[in-house]
């Protein structure tokens, strides 16, 4: 059991890295070289939609991973 909940505790770690890079910040950061196509295309209310998207992701994956650091550490 401990095996299994320290597997998915580095997965959804991964996870949170990836969905935190993704969103855009001051800067763009690395969610404009990937939406940057989409900006132009569908224009800019698309791109905050994708934003928001990636928000809520990163909020789930966060309780995530402070639920299995709990459970990890209880068993």
């Amino acid at each position: 059991m401990h095996t299994i909940l320290v597997t998915l505790l580095i997965i959804v770690s991964i996870a949170m890295i990836v969905m935190v890079l993704l969103q855009s910040g001051k800067s763009a950061g690395l969610s404009g070289a990937i939406s940057g196509g989409a900006e132009q295309l569908f224009g800019k209310q698309k791109a905050r939609g994708l934003d928001l998207i990636l928000h809520r992701i990163t909020i789930v994956l966060a309780v995530l991973f402070f639920i299995l650091t709990v459970a990890i550490v209880r068993i």
